[in-house]
């Protein structure tokens, strides 16, 4: 039987619901009260390092994960990790770790999108499906893997889709890297080998701009004179801004602050297309960088990771437009 270190951080599938239906934090995870089901899938340890809602997550809390995770490693005591998770910022949790820990044993987070005594929970059900696709021996060398709903997605590739959707995360262009069924965890390809950087600097400023429909230049102005470590953009379409907004841009850019575009639509990826004013094509020669299909938030991540790393503009350009 496999040994694995579970860590609890808090999140709905810690939660409880009140007699007025809300839903409120436990200082006991109930999630534990049930070691009989537990313990016939792994030899398990548990912690608890911190118990905070997930729009309560923050850099020095995966910080703090990562070095829990990295020091058991370093140990060998155990064979896996399952981080349980509030759902609202599960995913960049999962890709910063995935970003930064060079861990090649299985570790899977997972969550509830239904506190624990609300009817059809589904805590206890992801909980135990992460403990198996932590024990799995085809689960080494995977990254991060957000394990949810009878399906196993990459870090990079996972997505929240719906506000109260048991089936909420998805990996739009990719699927699903693998799943679990009732008698097994069956993986359908291998995500490929990115460079993992330690480093991360939770002191960097790095804002997250949605482009809209005659952006103007208020908000890159803003950011401009503050001098913020960096900017993302979640563009229009494959990759185009308002003409509107130029100004603001130009003026970060001319201060040498990192400005990467992602696109505001579900799917797809940009590029430097569209040749007229605002367009793709004209943004990537003033010197934006465009991103290889990752959101707005874990682009964010990624730069921070990058910076926190010291890579210069031509480094971080490759980082972000090839699959590393």
């Amino acid at each position: 039987m496999k040994k694995l270190l579970l860590i609890h951080t808090g999140g709905t599938i810690s939660m409880s619901q009140d007699e007025t239906n809300k839903v409120v934090t436990n200082s006991d995870n109930p999630i534990s009260n049930h070691q009989d089901i537990i313990k016939q899938y792994a030899d398990v340890t548990e912690i608890t390092p911190f118990n905070v809602p997930s729009p309560h997550m923050n850099i020095k809390y995966v910080e703090t994960l990562k070095h829990i995770i990295e020091d058991a490693n370093r140990d060998e005591n155990y064979d896996g990790f399952v981080i349980t998770h509030g759902t609202d910022t599960l995913e960049e949790t999962a890709y910063l770790l995935d970003l930064t820990i060079n861990v090649s044993k299985p570790i899977t987070i997972t969550g509830a999108m239904r506190s624990s005594n609300e009817i059809g929970s589904d805590g206890l059900y992801n909980f135990i499906s992460a403990i198996r696709v932590a024990s799995s021996d085809n689960a080494a060398d995977m990254g991060v893997m957000v394990v949810f709903n009878d399906e196993i997605h990459t870090a990079r590739n996972v997505t929240k889709t719906h506000t109260s959707n048991t089936n909420t995360f998805q990996s739009p262009n990719h699927g699903p890297l693998g799943v679990v069924t009732k008698n097994s965890v069956q993986f359908h390809h291998k995500p490929y080998e990115h460079l993992v950087l330690n480093d991360i600097n939770h002191d960097l400023n790095i804002p997250l701009v949605k482009a809209y429909m005659g952006m103007n230049n208020d908000v890159l102005n803003f950011y401009s004179e503050h001098q913020v470590d960096g900017i993302i953009i979640e563009g229009l379409g494959q990759g185009n801004l308002p003409p509107t907004c130029l100004e603001g841009l130009e003026k970060c850019l001319d201060k040498e602050i990192p400005v990467v575009l992602v696109s505001r639509s579900f799917n797809g990826i940009v590029g430097p297309i569209y040749a007229y004013e605002g367009g793709g094509a004209t943004l990537a020669e003033k010197g934006v960088v465009f991103s290889n299909g990752l959101n707005g938030p874990k682009a964010r991540l990624k730069l921070l990771v990058g910076l926190s790393n010291q890579l210069n503009a031509k480094q971080l350009k490759k980082y972000f437009e090839s699959q590393l």
